[in-house]
């Protein structure tokens, strides 16, 4: 049995990470990659990185919290209107 997901809260990581991201993200859709793929595809690329470092169950568990999350507004990178 595999390790859970660890937590992820470092603040310098995750903004160093995200920045990256971001930046691919940006690059994608200069060469015409539209949003709604790129999206899917990072989502579909990170999953799968998780499984196969941590486990299915342990990605099923974290893909549990998500819902609460997002409605908490914890992905929302704009500001609400």
């Amino acid at each position: 049995m595999r390790n859970p997901v660890p937590n992820t809260d470092d603040p310098d990581r995750k903004s160093r990470a995200l920045a990256l991201i971001l930046d691919a993200w940006d690059q994608a859709m200069r060469e015409g990659a539209e949003p709604e793929v790129i999206a899917s595809v990072a989502i579909y690329a990170a999953l799968a990185d998780m499984v196969d470092r941590y486990g299915e169950d342990a990605v099923a568990e974290f893909c549990a919290t998500l819902p609460e999350r997002a409605r908490a507004g914890e992905f929302t990178l704009r500001d609400r209107e």
